[in-house]
C-alpha cells in the first residue's frame, strides 16, 4: 500500500470514528448540498453564520469552511471573527473564494480575510486562484471563464509559498500543492460542471478531511478525489442531470479507497 493510500485510509477511518463537526459559513445556494456531503461521508455539519455566535460555534468544531458565494457585510464580519478564533484554537480553516474578481466587494473581502486569518487550504477554480495570485482572469459569477489549467502548477506552488497554505485548483485536471509537493488528479467528469455547487461541496469535503486532524495536504487531495472519483462513477450517458445529481451523492456516501484503484489517476509532479 502506498503512502497516499495509507494517509487516505487513516483519514477516512478517523472521519467515520470521530464524526468531525464542520462549521460552515457558506452560501445559501449550496448550503443544503454542502451539509449533505459532510453527513454522507460520516461527518457532522453546522451552518452558523451570525457574527454573534460564530466564535462560540467554531470552538466546538473540528474545522471551519468559509465560502463567499452569497457574500454580505455581516458574513464578512462572521468570516473574520470565526477565522481568528479557529486560528487561536488550531482548527483548520478552508477558504472558497467564490467569484472573486467578479466584483470589488468579493475581491476586497478576500484580501481582508487573507490579511486577518491564517488559511489552511484555499480551494478555487483557475479564474479565482489566478485573481488571488494577481493575474487578471474574467470570472462570471461562480463560473470560471478560464477552462484551461495552463500555468496551474507554477501558480499553485508560488501562491502556496506566499500564503503558507495548501492550494487546490479544481478543473479539467485538479492541482493540489503545498509549495513543495504538487499533485495532479485526473479523476472527474465534465458533467460535474452541469450541477451547481460541486465546487462548494468539494470545499466542504476538504474541510471534513482536514478536520480529521491528519495531513492537511492529503486531506485536501482526498477531498478533491472523493468528488472527482464519485462524479466519474455516477456518470451514465443514458441518464439525465437530475439522476446524475442523486447518484453523485450516493457514490460520495459509499466512497472507499477501492474507488481509486492503485491511484493511477493521481500523480506527483516531477
Amino acid at each position: 500500500m502506498s503512502i497516499m493510500h495509507k494517509e487516505f485510509t487513516s483519514i477516512l477511518k478517523k472521519i467515520r470514528m470521530d464524526k468531525p463537526l464542520v462549521h460552515h459559513i457558506t452560501n445559501y445556494v449550496t448550503a443544503n448540498d454542502c451539509a449533505n456531503v459532510v453527513l454522507s461521508l460520516g461527518g457532522a455539519p453546522v451552518m452558523a453564520d451570525d457574527p454573534i455566535e460564530v466564535e462560540e460555534m467554531v470552538s466546538i468544531a473540528s474545522s471551519l469552511v468559509l465560502n463567499i458565494g452569497t457574500i454580505n457585510h455581516n458574513k464578512i464580519e462572521a468570516f473574520i471573527k470565526a477565522g481568528k478564533k479557529a486560528n487561536q484554537l488550531g482548527i483548520p480553516v478552508i477558504l472558497d473564494p467564490v467569484g472573486v474578481g467578479a466584483t470589488s466587494l468579493r475581491s476586497e473581502a478576500i484580501k481582508e480575510i487573507l490579511a486577518e486569518v491564517k488559511i489552511s487550504v484555499l480551494r478555487g477554480n483557475m479564474s479565482e486562484i489566478k485573481n488571488i495570485y494577481g493575474v487578471k482572469s474574467l470570472t462570471r459569477g461562480v463560473d470560471s471563464s478560464d477552462d484551461t489549467m495552463a500555468g496551474g502548477r507554477e501558480i499553485a506552488e508560488s501562491l502556496a509559498k506566499t500564503l503558507k497554505c495548501i492550494i487546490a485548483i479544481t478543473g479539467k485536471i485538479d492541482i493540489v500543492s503545498d509549495g513543495r509537493k504538487t499533485y495532479y488528479i485526473n479523476h472527474g467528469h465534465e458533467r460535474l460542471t452541469k450541477i451547481t455547487g460541486t465546487g462548494c461541496m468539494t470545499t466542504s469535503l476538504i474541510g471534513l478531511c482536514c478536520g480529521a486532524k491528519e495531513s492537511y495536504l492529503y486531506g485536501a487531495i482526498l477531498g478533491v478525489v472523493i468528488m472527482a472519483a464519485s462524479g466519474e462513477k455516477a456518470y451514465n450517458q443514458l441518464e439525465d442531470i437530475g439522476t446524475y445529481r442523486v447518484k453523485l451523492m450516493d457514490y460520495i456516501s459509499r466512497f472507499s479507497i477501492e474507488e481509486i484503484g492503485g491511484g493511477e489517476k493521481i500523480h506527483e509532479a516531477n
